[in-house]
């Protein structure tokens, strides 16, 4: 093999592990939230840096598949959950 391909191949390896790493590190805390919204209700789990950015993207995502328009979004995302479980 050619030393540019064999360059090319190690950096590419190089930059999948670091996404990798900070993937696998940067997910200090896990959530699992419950959201109730005009009679449906959907739970989903998310992981971020800080518990507050986890439950967050918890709620983003359980609205996603409730919620219809962009009105509905921002009213489910205001809604309390019904359950918040801690699961790191």
């Amino acid at each position: 093999m050619k030393k540019p391909v064999v360059a090319g191949v190690i950096f590419v390896l190089i930059v999948l592990g670091v996404i990798v790493y900070s993937t696998l590190t940067l997910a200090k805390h896990r959530v699992e939230v419950c959201i109730a919204f005009n009679g449906r209700t959907n739970c989903k789990t998310a992981s971020a840096t800080t518990e507050e950015f986890a439950q967050q993207a918890a709620v983003t995502n359980a609205c996603g598949e409730i919620a219809f328009g962009v009105t509905e979004t921002v009213a489910c995302e205001h809604t309390p959950p019904v359950k918040i479980t801690r699961l790191k």
